[in-house]
């Protein structure tokens, strides 16, 4: 059964905004991606590298530096995934009060690398 108009709009948009929140942190887990790839690829022979904090640069060793955005992007990734269960909760309950039936397989999780080990295992096991 249908709810009010106004609830299914004030949940549509608290959707919304959690959507906009993924694809910000999305947005900075690949800047974070490249930064590193950048200083994989780098081939200048110091052993530092211009970081941006906020408005201003700071001289960093490339290990230090490699090691802050690798903690970032963990950090990164717990949250998203975070969100991305409180959007499903939230998108279903969306749906519920605009009287739709949930959706199938909407709730579906992602292989761990664990797991993608032993699946490429068992098939490589059959050929």
């Amino acid at each position: 059964m249908a709810r009010e108009p106004a609830f299914v709009l004030r949940y549509l948009a608290e959707v919304e905004e959690l959507a906009e929140e993924i694809v910000d942190l999305d947005l900075k887990r690949n800047q974070n991606r490249e930064a590193l790839r950048a200083l994989q690829k780098d081939s200048d022979p110091s052993d530092k590298a211009m970081v941006c904090f906020g408005n201003m640069f700071i001289q960093l060793p490339k290990s230090k530096t490699k090691e802050m955005i690798q903690k970032d992007q963990e950090h990164l990734d717990e949250e998203i995934n975070q969100l991305r269960k409180e959007l499903r909760v939230k998108v279903n309950r969306l749906f519920e009060a605009q009287g739709k039936p949930e959706l199938k397989g909407f709730n579906l999780n992602s292989m761990t690398h664990e797991e993608m080990r032993v699946i490429n295992q068992i098939l490589e096991g059959r050929n």
